[in-house]
């Protein structure tokens, strides 16, 4: 286990469940009962403008289709599907695709990629938590950067598993904590207000880019596990560049800059904290961010 994994893994301890606890299938929740239902409407306003990320999140969204295996014919669920670039490809190459997403404003868009490049994809807004779908509805299960927000992996990831037929496959893109974003999620964890004591607390989503965390979390639910990695290239002439685009189009730092405002100090210190960062991965004009891509198959029995 690296380092920073490490790190991340102690300060949130308390709140991820043992392991024995996680791998415990858990029952669809209703939106009254859910302690995380404040968390997911703030999720819905804070990635709304995450569409104008698509022109980086479009290329490695086929390394995730390519690395999945999708197939013309394939029944496939996109879970997280933001402005839809997963769907819409695995719809471009035949398959019949459904695409999920908390974010009214995501779909608004990802119906349109689907218009312009003529291709029939369900859209459907929705909770990785409850996912509306019969078990064993899909060949395939998908998801780029989307389902690790969801705040209980155990209970997205048990849906995601149960809507995938017996045979079928599930794949998905992280963020693995050692690489820039991973380290761009946790320094703006440091500056994040805490919750309230007791207060129900959403697991870090970049655990999703450890391999162990992953391999524990998948358990004997599946077979044929495999992991491969890529590069998703942000343009820019340089990290301040990044910076600035970012505080428009990553809702996370959009939102911590705004609680800021009033602490100009402590902006400054985040800004340059930030660009540093950048700046570690920020060579020939682009941001180098590398991804973890999982693939694995659904146990028949």
């Amino acid at each position: 286990m690296n380092d920073i994994s490490d790190v991340i893994r102690e300060h949130y301890q308390a709140a991820i469940p043992p392991v024995k606890e996680r791998r415990t299938r858990m029952t669809t929740t209703t939106q009254s009962s859910d302690p995380f239902s404040q968390f997911k409407a703030m999720q819905r306003e804070v990635w709304a403008d995450f569409a104008l990320n698509e022109g980086f999140t479009t290329p490695p969204a086929a390394d995730l289709v390519r690395f999945a295996g999708v197939a013309h014919g394939d029944a496939v669920l996109d879970v997280g599907c933001g402005s839809g670039v997963v769907a819409v490809t695995a719809a471009c190459i035949g398959a019949s695709v459904t695409g999920l997403d908390l974010t009214p404003a995501l779909l608004e868009r990802a119906r349109q990629n689907a218009s312009i490049a003529r291709v029939e994809v369900a859209f459907t807004e929705g909770d990785a938590e409850t996912l509306p779908y019969a078990d064993g509805a899909f060949d395939v299960v998908l998801s780029q950067f989307g389902h690790i927000f969801a705040p209980r992996p155990d209970v997205a990831l048990g849906e995601m598993l149960r809507v995938l037929k017996p045979g079928g496959r599930i794949a998905f893109s992280t963020w693995p904590p050692e690489h820039g974003t991973g380290q761009m999620f946790a320094l703006l964890g440091k500056y994040m207000p805490q919750p309230p004591a007791g207060a129900a607390t959403p697991v870090p989503p970049i655990l999703w880019g450890d391999p162990n965390v992953v391999r524990t979390r998948l358990g004997d639910a599946v077979t044929d596990l495999r992991f491969g990695r890529g590069v998703m290239l942000s343009q820019a002439l340089s990290p301040s560049h990044v910076l600035e685009f970012m505080e428009t189009s990553f809702g996370p730092l959009k939102r911590l800059v705004a609680g800021l405002s009033s602490q100009p100090e402590k902006l400054t210190t985040l800004r340059g904290e930030i660009v540093r960062l950048i700046g570690q991965s920020f060579w020939d004009n682009a941001m180098h961010q590398e991804f973890l891509m999982t693939r694995a198959t659904k146990k028949s029995s």
